[in-house]
C-alpha cells in the first residue's frame, strides 16, 4: 500500500525538485521545518548529509548536484566558478576523476568545506548569474578566472569555445578585460582577443597535433573550421587560398564518407583554392614530411 507523503515530506521535496535533488538545512529552516524534524528525517535516512548542512534527498545523486550542494554549503553569496563553471558552461573540460568543485565566495567569508576548492573573490553584480538553478559566474567571468592560470593554446582554446557556445561575445570580455586591465589574467586575455585570425577552434586531436607543429615551426596561423564555399573545412589560409583536411583511418574507412571528401576536394578546387590531405599516422611519424609539403604550399601561394 503506497501511503501518501505528510506535509512537511511534500515540501521538501518539492524544494528538492528545483536543485537536483538536493537542499539546505538553512532553507528547510526558512521553510518553516523545525531543526528536530530535520534531525529525525537525517537519522531514518531520508534526508542523506553530502557537505556541512546540505542533504540529498532520494536515492540518487545526479551529476549537477554536485554542483549545486557544493554551492549551497558555502552560503547565499557563493557561486560555482572556474573550471567548474566552465564544465556547466560547456566552455571546458573537467579534469578525469575530479572531485573538487571551484566555487567563489566573498573575501570576508573564511569558511571551508572539503571537497570544495574556496576561491576568495569579490565579484560584481554583472559577473554572476544563475544556470538552471545553479548559482554561478558568469561565462565571461569564467573565462577571466581560467585566464589566471591558463596560458597559451590552453587559453586559446577555452576562449574559441566560449565564443562559439554564444554565451558571451567580443564585446562582453572586452569590457572585463578593460575593468581589470591592470592584472595578468586581463593581459594574457587580451592578448588572446587580439589575435588574427581570431582564436582557434579544433574538434579533433589530429587538428591540435597539426596546430602545434605549426606554431612550432612559426609558419602563419590558419583559420580553423570555418566554411569557405559552402563546406566546412579544418584549417584554411585566406590569403594562400589554401586548405588543409584531417583523414583518420576509422573515419574514413566507410565509403560514402570518402566520396563526399573528394566532392567536397572537387567543389574546392573548382573555386580557385588548394587541398591538402593530413592522416593521424602521418603526424605521428613524419611530422617533418608534413612540415615541408606544408611550407611549399604556403610559398606557391597566388
Amino acid at each position: 500500500m503506497i501511503r501518501r507523503a505528510d506535509d512537511t515530506d511534500e515540501l521538501i521535496m518539492s524544494l528538492a525538485e528545483r536543485q537536483y535533488g538536493v537542499v539546505s538545512r538553512a532553507q528547510l529552516l526558512h521553510a518553516g521545518i523545525g531543526s528536530d524534524q530535520v534531525a529525525a528525517r537525517v537519522r531514518r535516512g531520508r534526508l542523506r548529509p553530502l557537505h556541512r548542512g546540505v542533504y540529498l534527498v532520494g536515492p540518487l545523486l545526479v551529476p549537477r548536484a554536485r554542483f549545486m550542494s557544493a554551492a549551497l554549503c558555502c552560503g547565499e553569496s557563493a557561486r560555482v566558478s572556474h573550471g567548474s563553471a566552465a564544465v556547466l558552461w560547456q566552455t571546458g573540460e573537467s579534469a578525469a576523476g575530479a572531485t573538487m568543485v571551484d566555487v567563489t565566495i566573498p573575501p570576508h567569508d573564511r569558511r571551508r568545506r572539503p571537497g570544495v576548492r574556496i576561491h576568495r573573490i569579490e565579484l560584481q553584480p554583472d559577473e554572476v548569474t544563475t544556470l538552471d538553478a545553479i548559482p554561478i559566474t558568469s561565462p565571461v567571468r569564467t573565462l577571466y578566472d581560467l585566464a589566471r592560470t591558463l596560458a597559451g593554446r590552453d587559453l586559446e582554446r577555452v576562449t574559441a569555445e566560449t565564443l562559439a557556445q554564444r554565451v558571451t561575445d567580443r564585446a562582453d570580455i572586452e569590457r572585463l578585460v578593460t575593468r581589470y586591465r591592470h592584472r595578468p589574467a586581463a593581459g594574457r586575455l587580451m592578448a588572446v582577443m587580439g589575435m588574427d585570425p581570431p582564436p582557434a577552434l579544433t574538434r579533433s586531436d589530429a587538428e591540435e597535433a597539426l596546430l602545434a607543429l605549426i606554431r612550432k615551426a612559426q609558419l602563419p596561423r590558419p583559420a580553423t573550421n570555418v566554411r569557405v564555399q559552402g563546406c566546412e573545412v579544418d584549417l584554411y589560409w585566406r590569403a594562400e587560398r589554401l586548405v588543409v583536411e584531417m583523414d583518420g583511418f576509422s573515419f574514413h574507412g566507410w565509403r560514402r564518407r570518402f566520396e563526399s571528401d573528394r566532392r567536397r576536394d572537387a567543389v574546392l578546387a573548382a573555386a580557385g583554392l588548394r587541398v591538402m590531405r593530413v592522416t593521424w599516422r602521418q603526424l605521428e611519424n613524419e611530422p617533418e614530411g608534413i612540415l615541408v609539403r606544408l611550407t611549399q604550399a604556403l610559398m606557391r601561394s597566388p
